[in-house]
């Protein structure tokens, strides 16, 4: 006698173990029946006419943002607040914020002498009966003065401006190569790259506007009309840092240089003379430049002597040597009429003090 879950004329023939095995995979609980998108009226609801069998339900509800879509969220706010945090503190300084470098301001003083230039043929004569006989030669008569951290500047950032603002000195008034018209690029690459046009414009085409004399950035002489003496130029002076602002360190030296020279072509032993150069210099830092070790330089006053005033001093130094004298013509004019004249003509006298006693 068949069971009462069998069909009424028992299983059919060839169906193993029965017709239901073929759909006990598959499991139709409460879960799957409340999340099917059909769902069959009821009895009574379809007594009605026309009501369909079953009604289509709406959309389940979730009852809020799945996993995915909140890490998904977290990731986007981590990364826009990464960029906002990067864009106020970025460790480097935009070129868009950075101040522009200021124009060099210069003025070179030619130094007439009162008499006859003093001269011998022994240099280190002329040394010790001069006020340069306790100077030294080269670096060693530029040394860097003790140094301390400001208040916004630290005890590294401080000496490297005074390394930076020494090395310029070095380089622009110590080099033999450089004073005697040689190759000025290791002079140029020390300066802020906003000041390097300007620097070019003067070695090219210099002027004595009080921006393009090439002697308001280095010492130049006319190899056509002298030489050096000595290769071992004196020198002594000052260097001193202090912070101007926040952002800015400030270095001003006062130097005075002294040269043995010689008229171009001369023998060895023909009499020499010294020439003397004073420069103060003032050189202002923000960070960039002390990253790079490069100085902008905002001031440059020469006074350099003996020399005619009769001559423009922009291109180069004009040196009186032994036994001459300056002519008595008057130094240029100044037309206050020229739109292009920015400076007078400047000219001084050679106290006979800083001469040698010979």
């Amino acid at each position: 006698m068949g069971e009462p879950s069998d069909p009424p004329e028992g299983t059919p023939e060839g169906a193993p173990g029965g017709g239901d095995d073929e759909y006990r995979s598959v499991v139709f609980d409460e879960t799957f029946v409340r999340a099917a998108r059909l769902q069959e009226f009821s009895a009574q609801e379809r007594i009605t006419d026309h009501t369909p069998a079953v009604r289509r339900l709406p959309p389940a509800r979730r009852s809020g943002l799945s996993r995915q879509a909140l890490v998904l969220v977290l990731l986007i706010a981590v990364a826009f607040g990464t960029a906002v945090y990067m864009g106020v503190r970025h460790p480097y300084r935009t070129p868009a914020a950075e101040r522009p470098a200021e124009p060099l301001r210069m003025t070179v003083v030619p130094l007439a002498p009162e008499g006859a230039v003093p001269g011998a043929r022994d240099i280190g004569l002329l040394y010790a009966h001069s006020p340069a006989a306790g100077f030294r030669a080269g670096a060693e008569g530029v040394p860097l003065p003790p140094t301390r951290r400001t208040a916004n500047f630290s005890d590294d950032q401080v000496v490297t401006a005074l390394l930076t603002a020494q090395d310029y000195i070095v380089r622009s008034a110590l080099d033999p190569a450089v004073v005697t018209g040689g190759e000025t690029r290791t002079v140029r690459v020390l300066l802020d790259s906003g000041q390097q046009e300007q620097f070019d414009e003067s070695m090219h085409r210099p002027a004595a506007d009080g921006r393009h004399a090439v002697t308001g950035w280095l010492v130049r002489f006319d190899p056509a009309r002298v030489r050096l003496a000595d290769p071992h130029i004196r020198v002594r002076g000052t260097l001193q840092a202090a912070e101007a602002d926040s952002g800015t360190l400030e270095v001003t030296t006062d130097h005075t240089v002294v040269y043995a020279l010689r008229p171009a072509g001369a023998a060895r032993d023909a009499e020499a003379s010294l020439f003397t150069v004073r420069r103060e210099l003032r050189f202002r830092f923000d960070r960039e430049d002390l990253r790079l070790r490069q100085a902008e330089l905002v001031a440059s006053h020469v006074q350099a002597g003996p020399q005619s005033c009769a001559q423009d001093p922009s291109p180069h130094l004009h040196p009186l040597l032994a036994g001459q004298r300056a002519p008595r013509t008057p130094p240029p004019g100044t037309n206050p009429y020229a739109p292009d004249t920015t400076t007078q003509a400047l000219c001084g006298t050679l106290s006979e003090a800083a001469q040698p006693r010979l």
